[in-house]
């Protein structure tokens, strides 16, 4: 749903500069964004907030987040013409905030890859046939259940599965970039899937019943000029994506941020 701008903000934000995200300064992810041509096109920002947090506020925070004078001058965007980062330093006129679900604990989630054949006992990734989806070659069973709605294992996943963040980061990258070199063992999707949402989402221990629950809300994000889109792309892309994972405790933002391309392609 689309707000429009206009309204007083009732949040300020600040820019955490020296934040470390670890799985960005991780060798062993590195090297995998650089095989997946995610490296240079993804980054993690950390921004901290000033008022209480409630997720039904969600299109007055995230105008507030964009139009914010801190933000404007420090959040990072891969500019489609020149392929440098640049800061967004423009005047947002309109927003969508799309609420991502964000409820799985456990990477249990996808162990179904394994029990329907989509993934060998021993980690690796079922072949199939070459076949052509607009920007992917699929080549194997995992992209088949990413991509393809008419494959025969793609409800494995549920839609309100799919709408998970979780899955979400795990859909990323394995699609990589443009000139991604794709896995034939599931490992190093599931084990860096792992890394970035532990990372990101916060929890917090339920004092009566101990039990762990998320506390973080997760927006998908985008923003519009007077020229149209501004963030995170002016062409839109399945990965080119923002998201805001709000740490309502903290009160922080981490801003997770790709822009579809590598190698000599812009777009």
């Amino acid at each position: 749903m689309a707000a429009e701008a206009g309204v007083k903000r009732a949040f300020t934000f600040r820019h955490l500069s020296n934040k470390m995200i670890n799985f960005m300064e991780d060798n062993k992810i590195r090297d995998l964004f650089v095989k997946w041509s995610m490296h240079g096109r993804i980054t993690v920002q950390v921004f901290s907030f000033d008022q209480h947090f409630q997720a039904y506020e969600k299109d007055n925070f995230v105008r507030a987040f964009f139009q914010d004078p801190n933000v404007m001058a420090n959040l990072k965007v891969l500019s489609a013409l020149s392929c440098e980062w640049a800061t967004l330093g423009t005047e947002v006129k309109k927003i969508e905030a799309e609420e991502v679900p964000c409820n799985q604990l456990s990477m249990l989630f996808f162990d179904c890859l394994y029990t329907e054949g989509i993934v060998r006992e021993t980690g690796h990734i079922t072949k199939c046939l070459d076949e052509f989806y607009e920007d992917f070659t699929i080549s194997d069973q995992l992209q088949q259940v990413l991509l393809l709605e008419d494959s025969d294992k793609y409800q494995i996943f549920s839609d309100t599965e799919r709408e998970e963040f979780l899955f979400r980061i795990f859909k990323h990258l394995c699609l990589g970039g443009v000139l991604c070199q794709y896995e034939d063992m599931v490992d190093p999707y599931l084990e860096t899937t792992k890394a970035v949402y532990k990372e990101l989402v916060s929890v917090q221990k339920d004092p009566v019943t101990k039990d762990i629950r998320i506390i973080s809300t997760v927006f998908k994000v985008s923003a519009y000029d007077d020229y149209g889109t501004c963030y995170p792309s002016i062409k839109k892309h399945e990965q080119t994506f923002a998201y805001l994972i709000v740490d309502p405790l903290k009160r922080h933002v981490h801003v997770l941020y790709h822009c579809f391309g590598g190698g000599l392609f812009c777009n």
